[in-house]
Formats: C-alpha cells, structure tokens, sequence
C-alpha cells in the first residue's frame, strides 16, 4: 500500500529502510492505541523525561474559544516490552490463527522489528520516546513461533 503524499514522513522512512511494509508501520501505532484505550496501558512521562523530536508542526492547532488554548490529552507512555505485548494481543485479535503469518509478510519476526519499527518512527518524528527508551528493550520479549498460538483456543464444533 503506498502513500499518496511521497514527502509524508512515512514515505520517506520506507525509502529509506526497505526492511517493513507500510502496513508494519500502520500496525505498531494501532497496537499503540490498543494497548493506552483498550488495555489500558502507559503512564503520563514527567515532561522533562521526554525528548524532543525533529517533527515540526505544520500548523497551529486551533484553539476551543478565544483566547484558551485547547486542551492536549496527556501523551501516556508505553515501554518497549509494554508495546510488545500489546502488538500480539492486537495481532491476535485483528489476525487471529494467521497473526505471525501477517507479520511476517510486513517484514515483522522478532519483537527486535517492531523496536526497529519504532525507533525509526521516532526518527522520523512519528513517534516520541523517553530517556530511557532503548532498541534493546525491545530484543527477545517473547519468541515469535509460540507468542501467536499460546493464547488461541481451540473450538471443536459440535457433531451432527
């Protein structure tokens, strides 16, 4: 699937590293907003703890009336091993049996990918991390051959 817009930063990302598919990249931040609305997951950063991306915000966002600023909603933080987990859970909900077969078409085998998803999202200035935020932490969380098969349970309809 490609994107419309060649200068989106995501375009520009997937020229740069061939590695994932756009869809790689589209699914780690909806195993994102899975893990904050749906699990529940992250906690608010201290602001100070957050580092600033290369992103510059094309345009004023505009404002609830005059003269208030509008309100942000607090950016909830996830570790890598968070995000890891969410991305099977989500993976098996959206692709059940066929989850790592899915991923894997993108480019995704390891929880390794989806640190390298994501750091280079942050790169980019689609994503943002903390100070302590690391590739590794996304290394070895679970195996691939087992995480997408452990949690499915197995229906045997009933005979005629």
């Amino acid at each position: 699937m490609p994107l419309a817009d060649p200068n989106h930063p995501l375009a520009q990302l997937l020229d740069r590293d061939s590695r994932y598919k756009l869809d790689a990249y589209l699914f780690v931040l909806e195993a994102l907003q899975f893990a904050q609305d749906t699990l529940g997951m992250g906690e608010e950063p201290p602001t100070e703890d957050l580092e600033a991306t290369a992103a510059v915000d094309p345009a004023p966002k505009p404002r609830a009336r005059p003269g208030r600023p509008r309100r942000r909603q607090a950016e909830r933080h996830l570790t890598g091993q968070q995000l890891c987990e969410a991305a099977r859970q989500y993976a098996l909900q959206q692709y059940g049996y066929m989850a790592r077969t899915v991923l894997g078409t993108w480019g995704v085998r390891s929880t390794a990918d989806l640190g390298e998803i994501v750091f280079n999202m942050i790169e980019s200035g689609q994503m943002r991390k903390t100070r302590k935020d690391k590739r590794e932490d996304f290394h070895d969380v679970y195996d691939f051959n087992d995480a997408f098969t452990r949690d499915l349970s197995f229906v045997v309809p009933d005979t005629i």
